[in-house]
């Protein structure tokens, strides 16, 4: 199946976890596909993965929490490519002044937060945006939430926040956009396997890898279908939901979490 045949696609957050497996994903499907990292050298092993399999990729270092870079980084795509079709804004942290009760973070890690897992979200759709409009219109647009964005999260206020506020931004451009068949959707990702989530595992375990893995179980154990989900799983739903058959959503919510949290919605 060739999907994306002839299309761009942006895909940030593209040296790692979904956004790595997207990437993937997006070329195997015949996408020219444009890989954002802040990070060069993992960033410019995912553009080389693709090419070495026959696909084609370009990648381009941007931190999308500032804005001139993520408009260089969209002229950019559409220099290289021609245009930009589809995007995933899919760049997040969870490094900055994690796990800490609210009334222990400081203003600036409360900001760094908010900047690189929400702003960054809105920096990204408002150069997309306006690259789709300046050629008539048209694309499909996922944004990365989080189940944790669905409700409250000890020590990671800041990051459910931020995630919370990615699916109103969703929801608005959905709203914005539609008359000018801009699709807006969000993919609310549960627990995958991702070097994000390894991360959080070691810093609970203190280290200890035999104790993160054993919370890699337990945590494995609270979903219903008893596992932590694969990147790739996370990215086949990101695909669909920029490719045409889906062509009748904008505005949505796509929970990807095995069922953790069906029990609450």
């Amino acid at each position: 199946m060739n999907r994306f045949e002839g299309k761009v696609v942006l895909v940030t957050g593209g040296s790692s976890g979904i956004g790595r497996a997207a990437a993937l994903a997006f070329a195997r499907e015949g996408a020219a596909v444009a890989v954002a990292a802040r990070g060069s050298e993992r960033g410019e092993a995912v553009a080389r993965e693709i090419a070495e399999a026959g696909g084609t990729a370009a990648f381009f270092r941007a931190d999308v929490s500032r804005g001139e870079e993520v408009e260089a980084l969209v002229r950019g795509t559409v220099e290289r490519f021609g245009r930009l079709d589809c995007a995933l804004n899919n760049a997040a942290t969870l490094e900055i002044g994690s796990h800490k009760p609210l009334h222990e973070l400081t203003e600036e890690e409360f900001d760094a937060h908010l900047a690189l897992n929400l702003r960054s979200v809105w920096l990204c759709m408002k150069h997309e945006i306006r690259h789709m409009l300046e050629r008539g219109g048209g694309g499909a647009i996922v944004n990365t939430s989080s189940v944790n964005g669905l409700g409250g999260v000890p020590n990671a206020s800041p990051y459910a926040a931020a995630k919370a506020g990615v699916l109103g931004l969703t929801k608005s451009a959905a709203l914005e956009y539609a008359a000018f068949g801009i699709r807006v959707n969000a993919l609310v990702a549960g627990g995958f396997r991702t070097p994000m989530l390894e991360g959080v595992f070691d810093h609970v375990a203190g280290g200890d890898p035999a104790a993160a893995e054993q919370l890699a179980g337990q945590v494995a154990q609270m979903v219903p279908l008893q596992r932590i989900g694969r990147p790739e799983e996370a990215a086949d739903a990101a695909l669909w939901l920029c490719s045409d058959q889906s062509s009748y959503m904008t505005g949505n919510s796509l929970i990807v979490d095995g069922g953790l949290t069906a029990v609450y919605r």
